[in-house]
């Protein structure tokens, strides 16, 4: 062994078990442990029950809602960091509160920035996460910033599905970016919704920009919350003269009732990632490894080798 390659060592939040043991499995390897003590009015604290001195840490946790994921992972990190962990990478298959990447309007925080200020201060040394909801995240960071494309293992799917005829679509003006990037791969003409809210997760109108007419069409998006804009969307292509409407969304949130109102839509299908654990089954959520991915650039991360690929929208 490489004598200035530190031993890698991955461990998981609570809330990223799962996720994290397909990971630590591909890469060859196995959880640490760690130990979580609970008090009675709810603090807890973290513990490595395995010396991690000299090593260098993987630490898994999506940062999704309720708040105490996020404060779950700044504890580890911390907690690493006192026990003379050489490099601290914060492993985040999905980064919240990234919806808050700007100040739309006054007096409202930028999240964003202030959840990177959080992490460096508790003490990671490098961020590892997937399809970030604005790029520009990555500049809130002085560390660095490994920014993955979930394309890297939704494109394949969708190629498999050999769809004729096939359209992109992008639920937004602002994820048009992406719906290009896919489009390239595949060859594909793109289309796009143009929506104007009321405020936060209610639509007012919706309107289609392009021809879906006898198309199958697939909409590309960085998440999925409450469904009202894939719903809208495909309803709205449907009547169109769309043939089917397909959905890909790297980050399952799927709040409130959004299972329900998919198991009715118009949708033939959603398509996910495993970054966020999910709650309940459906017959028409599909949901696809992302464990691969991020065990091989941590893998190469360790070995100080180039993860460039992997950057490849």
């Amino acid at each position: 062994m490489n004598k200035n390659i530190p031993v890698a060592k991955i461990f998981s939040c609570s809330q990223s078990t799962v996720l994290a043991k397909n990971i630590a499995k591909s890469f060859g390897s196995e959880l640490g442990k760690v130990n979580f003590s609970h008090y009675s009015d709810g603090e807890y604290q973290p513990s490595f029950e395995e010396s991690v001195r000299g090593a260098r840490l993987f630490l898994i946790g999506s940062t999704h809602p309720s708040s105490e994921n996020l404060m779950e992972l700044l504890l580890m990190i911390d907690a690493a960091k006192r026990a003379s962990a050489r490099h601290i990478t914060a492993v985040i298959p999905y980064f919240g509160w990234a919806r808050q990447d700007r100040k739309d309007k006054p007096r409202v925080p930028i999240g964003a920035k202030l959840v990177a200020k959080l992490l460096e201060t508790a003490g990671a040394t490098r961020i590892i996460t997937m399809d970030l909801h604005a790029d520009q995240i990555q500049g809130f960071f002085e560390k660095p910033v490994d920014h993955l494309y979930a394309s890297t293992i939704l494109i394949p799917y969708i190629q498999s599905l050999n769809l004729s005829g096939l359209t992109i679509a992008s639920p937004d003006m602002g994820g048009s970016k992406r719906a290009y990037a896919y489009s390239r791969f595949l060859e594909s003409n793109v289309v796009i919704c143009y929506k104007q809210r009321k405020k936060a997760n209610i639509i007012d109108n919706m309107e289609l920009i392009g021809d879906v007419k006898d198309k199958n069409v697939v909409i590309v998006d960085d998440m999925v919350d409450t469904a009202g804009t894939l719903i809208k969307a495909a309803d709205l292509m449907i009547s169109k003269g769309a043939k089917s409407v397909r959905a890909v969304c790297t980050h399952a949130l799927l709040s409130g009732n959004a299972h329900d109102r998919i198991e009715k839509s118009m949708l033939n299908e959603l398509i996910v990632t495993d970054s966020i654990p999910q709650k309940k089954e459906s017959k028409k959520i599909n949901v696809i490894s992302c464990a691969k991915l991020f065990s091989d650039v941590m893998h190469n991360v360790n070995n100080n080798q180039s993860i460039n690929p992997f950057f490849i929208k």
